[in-house]
């Protein structure tokens, strides 16, 4: 290992490589020898004590943080363009100071603490951040919060009624309809107000006959896709959300496609690994 450099170590400066033009300017300084070498250490030894009184200055600024685990940090700036936003969130009124350029996603995380909504691409391109909005949905991410007003927003921590699951959440957890999750929230929101599309009438990019069209309708496979195109799923669990909703729409139980494997059939994978291990 290396022994620490003394920037005022004149004999060190003997092996610093100039460039043509630093060796060219003192030249014509008229630096030469001991001189120059006095000179170069002296120029590094000052940079870095400017450096070191920036850093001082910087922490001095910023105050000392108490090491303690009762410490006091500094509260949030003020709000800036503040508005007033009175809304109903899951059943309960609420009322908010806002920058009125604060988006409902924001809103619902870090001023509510309703953490179930996720944010996904901030760009309402992968629908995790789906919430409904007086029966509609809504990507909450391209939503200012100052729109809301008056309004009602549901929420996936507003689907279920205490202990009671939502029939679309238990349908989700039936069907394998999620795996890593984090996309689940906005696919739940959003097919629950699919389901009230569906009694409207409201018609989708593949429906046959626009004109034909009548309240209570029953959803294709395809129908439930197209609707539901705006939610992406990394993971792939599209098979079980579309079995899901179908069945909660249909009203008809569907087939469960997957059980939870039993001890025996635990034991029977562990014997045939055994024996595949013995074998090699």
């Amino acid at each position: 290992m290396n022994d620490p450099i003394d920037p005022y170590d004149l004999n060190y400066t003997n092996d610093w490589e100039l460039s043509e033009d630093e060796e060219r300017l003192l030249d014509e300084l008229g630096l030469t020898g001991n001189t120059r070498r006095e000179f170069l250490g002296k120029s590094v030894g000052g940079a870095l004590g400017i450096f070191a009184l920036q850093l001082l200055a910087k922490e001095k600024s910023l105050g000392a943080v108490p090491a303690s685990s009762e410490a006091v940090f500094a509260r949030s700036p003020s709000i800036e363009n503040a508005v007033k936003v009175v809304l109903k969130i899951n059943g309960e009124t609420k009322s908010l100071n806002v920058d009125s350029r604060m988006v409902l996603l924001d809103a619902l995380r870090e001023r509510l603490e309703l953490t179930g909504t996720k944010k996904g691409c901030d760009q309402g391109q992968c629908g995790a951040c789906t919430v409904i909005v007086d029966g509609r949905r809504v990507l909450s991410c391209l939503t200012l919060t100052a729109t809301c007003e008056g309004k009602t927003v549901t929420t996936v921590e507003g689907l279920a009624k205490g202990d009671q699951l939502h029939p679309m959440q238990a349908a989700f957890i039936k069907h394998d309809a999620f795996q890593c999750g984090y996309c689940t929230p906005g696919q739940l929101c959003s097919a629950v107000a699919l389901l009230d599309e569906a009694k409207d009438g409201d018609a989708s990019h593949v429906t046959r006959n626009v004109t034909a069209r009548s309240r209570n309708l029953r959803l294709s496979d395809d129908e439930i896709g197209e609707r539901m195109s705006g939610n992406i799923c990394r993971c792939g669990a599209y098979p079980g959300i579309v079995a899901a909703i179908r069945e909660v729409q249909s009203g008809r139980e569907t087939a469960q496609t997957w059980h939870f494997a039993t001890e025996e059939e635990i034991a029977a994978v562990m014997n045939e690994e055994g024996a595949s291990d013995a074998a090699v």
